[in-house]
Parts: C-alpha cells; structure tokens; sequence
C-alpha cells in the first residue's frame, strides 16, 4: 500500500517488555506487526533489555526502538522474575509519559499488568488504549501453581480487570480466551478475535532428509518433536513419560527444542526414566526453523489440564506452515484443539495422559495415519488462515475503527 506523509501519519505508541531480537514469542509477533503497520503509522516501541542491548533509542524496518533499563534475572525464579517485571513497567510509564503525543496506545500483556501502565499513558494523551491479551492473567498463574497467595490473586484479578474494561478494544487470540475475557465484565463488541500468525514465506515445507536433519543424525529415524518453549504450561512430562511405553520402537527419536523455566527438571525426568530416545536441543535459529520443523514426523503441542482459553500455544503456527501434522495434548476445547480439528491436520488426545500420547505416538509410527495428507492440510490451512498478512488486515482494520471512533 502507498505509505502517508510522514507529516500527517498518525502515531502508533507500543509497549511490551519483549521485542526483536528476543527469542520469545511475543518478541517475534509484535516485531512483525510493528514492521508491517509501519508503512501506514509512526511506530514508537517502549521496550526492555533483550541479548547484547542497552538502553536507548534505535530504528530498525521503520520502527522507532526505545530500550528502557530493566533487570534481567534469570525466569526460572517467580521473585526474580517479579523483579524484572517491576523494572521494565516502572521505567517503560516513565518513558510512556515523556515521549510525544501519539494518536493510539497498543499493548501485549507481558508482563501482565503492563496494561495498567498503557492506560495511564493513554489517559494522559487522551488516546484510546487497545490491548493485546496473549494469556489471561491470574487464571494462568493459579492454574499452574505459581500464585496461591488469596490476597495477590484478588488484587491481580481487580488490576486485570480495570484495565480491560476501560480499553476501546481487547484483542484475544482465540473463542474460548474470549469467553474467558468476557467473563471480566468487558462488552462482547469490544472484543476481536485475532489469531496469531506464521510468515509462510520464511517458514515452507522442506524434505524430512534436509541439511539439519542430517547433521542432527535424523536420517531413517522416525521423529517426534516438540519446538518451543519448555515451561509450566506445555505438560512436557507427558511427551518425556509416553517415551517409556515405546522403548520398543528403536527408530523413534523425541526431540524437545527450545529453553524455559522448566528445562532442568525435564532433563532431570528423562534422566531418572531412563529415557534415552528423549534428546534435548537449545532454541534453533529463525533461518534454519523450516528445516527444524520439516525434519520430524509429526509434532506435539502439549498444554497443561485446565489452561483452556488462558494461554494459546503460537508454535502450532510454525508446525502448520512446515506442512507438519500434529498430536495435540489438551483439552478438546483449546484453540489448538479446534484448528487441528478444522485444518484436519492431526489427533487430539487428553492432557496429562503419557498413556494416551504414546497410542498416539505409535498409531502414527505404524501407518495408522495419512501423515503426508495431513501435512498437506496443514500447510493449506497456514496458507489461507494462519499467514501473517491475514492477521496484519485484521490489525489495520481495527486500529481504523479505533481512530475513526468507531
């Protein structure tokens, strides 16, 4: 599209402590968002410290970068994790309050009350907020076991709370988060859903017999694959537990990619069960992702018991695009559940359930499943719902309706 006048482009204020070059999910989607709508809007991020930065202003693909000081203790600990939070939203209103005037103020949830700072901004300016829910906070934090105080739960709930019913517009990721968000009290028509996205020109299908298959000692292995962040919610201890219930098959290999607070422990798991078709790798490089995804059979997403509609795993999308089928282990009505339903592109089995994933698991091994048709459903699916231009539309078109008043 033809881009404004950089003189009478409106301005786009954005906050979220995770930005390029960071390897996290949200780092990447808003990267790419915030590059996309930079031909139509004067793109601000007010974002935290990533690898090898510091603080200060830079401009990358027409975005303005403004790193603020913040801590960046290691995640693995809730309090240290806290005090990383505190830091970046303490700092990034600071900044939010000094820069110019913007015409919208857009934030994702992480850290999770971020959205209380983007409104003081926006009430300041007199600009309307939109915010980005990626997970529902409390109700992830008390469903995983991480927040049991009663007293911080209901404060969090209220903070929560606040801030959503006073955005013009809340944007999930899915029906069942909308549910979830509706149940807060916030007006049905304030609420879009926009699924996040994949770039499926970055991220195609490539040979199971590629370069990194091969230096990955894949060849004439049958390979089953989780990619992406190994926390709280993924029930990884699922994936590493069916292991034990196909030590008969020899060619089977369990590739568990990425890093998170939960890495140790798994390892540890593997350890104790004598695993071994477990293999751990570290995060994989954005350029090499298409042939890491191509290189396994089928995928596992994994999302813990009673997480539903809290949190929407964003590596499906990748696994799509690379023309992948996928076992999902999660309660029938998540997200991931109903896309693969939808796409046919793979099984749901329970959460929490090594027994049912490892049927699975050997259902596919044996030929029980068409996995190159449900590869080529995937990749279709991708294609028409899931590519990143799609969601951009979706985006342009609400933040219109934001300005015009609508």
């Amino acid at each position: 599209m033809t881009s404004p006048p950089r003189s009478i482009r409106p301005r786009l204020l954005v906050l979220n402590q995770y930005y390029w070059p960071g390897v996290e999910a949200t780092a990447h989607l808003l990267t790419e968002l915030c590059e996309a709508l930079a031909d139509e809007y004067d793109v601000t991020v007010i974002t935290g410290l990533a690898e090898d930065t510091r603080p200060g202003r830079g401009v990358r693909n027409g975005v303005e970068i403004v790193r603020v000081r913040s801590t960046r203790y290691v995640r693995q600990r809730l309090t240290l994790r806290g005090v990383n939070y505190l830091t970046y939203v303490s700092a990034a209103l600071r900044r939010g309050l000094a820069e110019r005037r913007p015409d919208l103020v857009l934030c994702l949830t992480d850290p999770p009350f971020l959205g209380a700072a983007a409104y003081t901004i926006a009430r300041r300016f007199r600009v309307p907020l939109v915010v980005v829910i990626q997970d529902v906070f409390p109700e992830i934090a008390v469903s995983l076991g991480q927040l049991k105080n009663p007293v911080l739960v209901r404060w969090f709930e209220r903070l929560v709370r606040f801030y959503v019913r006073r955005a013009v517009r809340v944007v999930v990721i899915g029906d069942t988060m909308r549910r979830r968000i509706a149940a807060k009290g916030l007006e049905p028509r304030r609420i879009q859903v926009i699924p996040n996205w994949v770039e499926t020109e970055t991220i195609r299908p490539h040979a199971g017999t590629n370069e990194w298959a091969a230096e990955h000692g894949l060849d004439g292995r049958f390979v089953v694959m989780h990619s992406g962040n190994v926390g709280h919610s993924q029930d990884l201890d699922s994936l590493v537990e069916a292991a034990t219930f196909l030590r008969d098959l020899h060619e089977l290999e369990i590739l568990i990619i990425g890093f998170g607070a939960r890495h140790g422990e798994l390892t540890a798991l593997a350890e104790r069960l004598e695993a071994r078709q477990v293999r751990f790798l570290p995060y994989q490089p954005r350029s090499l992702l298409s042939q890491s995804l191509s290189a396994a059979d089928i995928h596992v997403v994994g999302l813990a018991s009673g997480l539903s509609g809290l949190v929407v795993p964003s590596r499906l999308y990748g696994i799509l695009a690379a023309g992948r089928p996928v076992i999902v282990s999660a309660e029938e009505d998540c997200e991931s559940a109903q896309i693969v339903r939808e796409a046919r592109c793979g099984i749901v089995v329970p959460p929490g359930d090594p027994g049912a994933l490892a049927g699975a698991i050997r259902s596919a091994h044996e030929g029980n499943l068409d996995l190159r048709a449900m590869g080529a459903r995937a990749r279709a699916w991708a294609l028409a719902e899931g590519d990143r231009s799609v969601a951009v539309s979706r985006y342009r078109a609400l933040l219109r309706e934001v300005r015009a008043g609508r």
